[in-house]
């Protein structure tokens, strides 16, 4: 017989128990698949949901991603205390990063902290600084220290700010991994990208400055989640085929969705999945992409 505390909610004590069966019943599957970009209390959605989402999509390890204490995600979506708090009841599924503002007396103390408590990267960076700062060098100093990478969602007149000379940051920091993220990092895959534009559309030529950050530094890796990422593959398919070759040690796979219901054939990250499955130009690439490249990044077991 089990006796709850008197100041426990029966009902949050039934919910706690059917977030732990939906967790063991995680397949492990026989081709694995990391999803590198999810978030806790993701417009509302609860552990619960996220956990059956990711089990309906057939993910088999997923990284949650917390807000900073203000901007970008921290009106959607949890905290450090939450990731924390859900990757120790199910190691098995999840892993977490540390995140806070960049530009605060305590940044560096706040991520150290839950560095030490087993995050395994610092992201999702979703705030109003330039991109090449001090405060990003913050940043990389901290990550170099922990060896562990920097997620960064660059998105121009919003979050990290002057995308096209985040170059520098990599040279100066070339022991650090940063990962691209988000709009102003997807549209760059094309040449001809203009940067206000959030969600660009027909054929892409090239080398745009994303093509070239892959292509010429060691510590450069993509993050190919959320509409944008979905945007990057579909607009230009061949093009699509063509780039995950032509950068498949450096790309991984993530959904950043927040939807309830995996099944759903309007689940941004089931999409992404199908369209990388689909347009990868062999096997192997999309092995890398879905579990190898995150797996050695993150130095995942």
């Amino acid at each position: 017989m089990i006796f709850l505390p008197d100041m426990m909610n029966r009902r949050v004590f039934v919910g706690a128990l059917a977030t732990q069966a939906l967790a063991t019943q995680m397949p492990a599957a026989d081709e694995p698949v990391l999803d590198l970009h999810q978030h806790t209390n993701y417009a509302g959605r609860t552990d619960e949901e996220l956990i059956r989402h990711q089990r309906e999509m057939g993910v088999t390890k997923t990284v949650l991603l917390p807000a900073g204490s203000k901007y970008g995600l921290a009106v959607r979506a949890g905290g450090n205390d939450t990731v924390l708090a859900l990757a120790r009841q199910y190691p098995a599924q999840f892993v977490f990063f540390a995140n806070e503002l960049p530009d605060l007396p305590e940044t560096k103390a706040v991520l150290e902290q839950y560095l030490k408590l087993g995050a395994i990267g610092i992201g999702e960076q979703k705030f109003p600084v330039q991109a090449d700062s001090k405060q990003i060098d913050l940043l990389a100093e901290i990550a170099r220290d922990y060896s562990v990478p920097i997620l960064m969602h660059f998105e121009s007149e919003h979050y990290n700010l002057g995308f096209e000379d985040f170059h520098k940051v990599l040279e100066r920091h070339p022991q650090v991994n940063f990962i691209g993220h988000a709009q102003t990092w997807w549209g760059n895959i094309d040449k001809n990208h203009l940067q206000a534009t959030m969600k660009p559309t027909g054929k892409v030529t090239p080398g745009g400055i994303t093509d070239r950050l892959l292509s010429d530094y060691p510590n450069m890796f993509g993050d190919m989640s959320a509409g944008s990422g979905l945007n990057a593959l579909l607009r230009d398919e061949g093009h699509a085929t063509a780039f995950m070759k032509r950068h498949r040690d450096k790309l991984i796979y993530g959904s950043d969705c927040d939807d309830r219901d995996a099944t759903k054939p309007t689940c941004q990250g089931r999409n992404t999945l199908a369209a990388i499955r689909r347009l990868a130009p062999d096997k192997a690439t999309e092995r890398k992409i879905l579990w190898e490249n995150g797996n050695r990044l993150l130095k995942l077991r």
